[in-house]
């Protein structure tokens, strides 16, 4: 894969409008030079927005798409207008070769479902797999999947699940042999569902796999940094993401509500505004922005729908690394697969 990936973006979708998207774009592009970019969406109106950032005129090229996704809109008709909205047209340029991966910030459903139609699944590959990474107190972040692309699997997506995240895992946090876990109530072997032991059973006999299978991991430890996948269904692994960004928000708004109660909590925050700073660097979101669908034939990047200009440009320098990687290539040599172009 080249040095210098095109990255489709789907300029149009998400909450905070084409200005967030574009301004994130203009910031990724500043700090990876040899990225090139197709901005797909209202063309006279992107054209119109590429005013306020002219580093990306000459790196990039408006591809016009007349219609957007609605955020509340199904998958089903998502996918009858694929080919005239700026998501749809955004996943087929990855489809034709022209672009190395996409990014969106639109409907997760119905990215999902036009990603999965258009590109497919990698042979032998179930389902795809939604996975991002998490801050910890470790060194590095967490990666976890699913975080809810499949409601209900069993023991052979785990372990797809599981090789796939390693993968991944060695590319954005540069491991050679991630330490992965499955999520579950209780670390003895005895706990948890059939599917989850089953799984479990196959990962330790999967001695080739380039990766280390350390047991089970509890909701209580996601963010100790002990391991470096965790795996899990994609409902137990949505809650665990809702659970975690809201006890972040959490945290935050009771450091502001105590450093605010008084005089004298004012002045402690003053001393102590470094490290308050570093602790809210650490929580936010946008630092960690960007959940990729696994297990596709490319690579197709979901921003938070909310995310601000940071969190856009931390989506799309994942989603360069990925490509650069050829992440793809990865997951279908560490299955056994015969990569498919």
């Amino acid at each position: 894969m080249t040095d210098q990936p095109w990255i489709a973006v789907d300029a149009m979708g998400g909450d905070e409008g084409l200005e967030v998207m574009l301004a994130g774009v203009a910031r990724a592009r500043r700090r990876f030079e040899g990225l090139h970019f197709y901005l797909v969406g209202d063309e006279a109106r992107i054209r119109a927005g590429l005013h306020s950032h002219p580093n990306l005129s000459a790196n990039s090229e408006i591809v016009h798409a007349p219609e957007v996704v609605g955020s509340s809109e199904k998958p089903s008709q998502a996918i009858r207008r694929s080919k005239v909205t700026s998501m749809g047209i955004a996943i087929d340029l990855v489809k034709q070769g022209r672009a190395a991966a996409m990014v969106s910030s639109g409907n997760t459903g119905a990215l999902m479902a036009m990603a999965k139609l258009s590109l497919r699944m990698l042979p032998g590959i179930d389902r795809p797999a939604l996975a991002a990474p998490l801050p910890t107190l470790g060194d590095n972040d967490v990666v976890m999947l699913d975080l809810g692309a499949n409601t209900e699997v069993d023991a052979r997506n785990l372990v797809q699940f599981a090789v796939m995240g390693a993968a991944y895992a060695r590319v954005i946090l540069d491991l050679d042999r991630p330490r992965v876990a499955l999520l579950n109530i209780g670390s003895e072997d005895q706990k948890g569902t059939d599917w989850i032991r089953e799984a479990a059973a196959e990962l330790r006999a999967a001695t080739h796999l380039p990766l280390d299978f350390t047991g089970f991991v509890e909701g209580d430890k996601l963010a100790r940094g002990h391991v470096d996948v965790i795996v899990c269904d994609g409902f137990a692994g949505n809650i665990a993401l809702k659970t975690a960004e809201g006890t972040a928000r959490f945290v935050g708004d009771l450091l502001k509500r105590a450093f605010t109660s008084s005089v004298r909590s004012k002045l402690g925050f003053l001393i102590s505004r470094p490290a308050t700073q570093l602790l809210r660097d650490h929580l936010d979101p946008n630092n960690h922005n960007g959940a990729v669908f696994l297990g596709l034939k490319g690579i197709v990047m979901k921003s938070h729908g909310g995310a601000n200009e940071l969190g856009v440009a931390t989506a799309i320098a994942n989603a360069a690394k990925m490509a650069r990687a050829d992440l793809t290539r990865r997951i279908a040599e560490d299955l056994g697969l015969e990569h498919v172009a």
